[in-house]
């Protein structure tokens, strides 16, 4: 018999937690200006509780070759990248409806 999940009641190879985090997350993107002129492309609302937030950092960095942290809640990249990040937490499974490029 396979496991069941304690969160949705479904098989484990069955269940739907990770895409319903995904659908009622609201996602903000933009861009933050530090020290000596340097800009940051923040990423916000992701539900760390049901998205490993480490991996989808991990992602985003390997795609746009930066540097960047998971930390608080957030996404750091370094560097200008928010027209870049729709698409790549589009094809992570992310709503398009509910991420919000400032």
């Amino acid at each position: 018999m396979s496991e069941i999940c304690p969160k949705c009641g479904l098989p484990t190879e069955l269940c739907v937690c990770d895409a319903i985090a995904r659908e009622d997350s609201e996602i903000k993107v933009y861009i933050e200006k530090r020290r000596f002129g340097k800009k940051y492309t923040i990423i916000e609302g992701v539900n760390d509780k049901n998205i490993n937030i480490h991996d989808l950092a991990k992602q985003l960095k390997h795609k746009f070759a930066c540097g960047g942290t998971a930390k608080g809640g957030k996404v750091e990249l370094q560097g200008d990248h928010k027209n870049g990040v729709r698409e790549v937490l589009i094809g992570a499974g992310f709503s398009p409806g509910t991420i919000i490029v400032k």
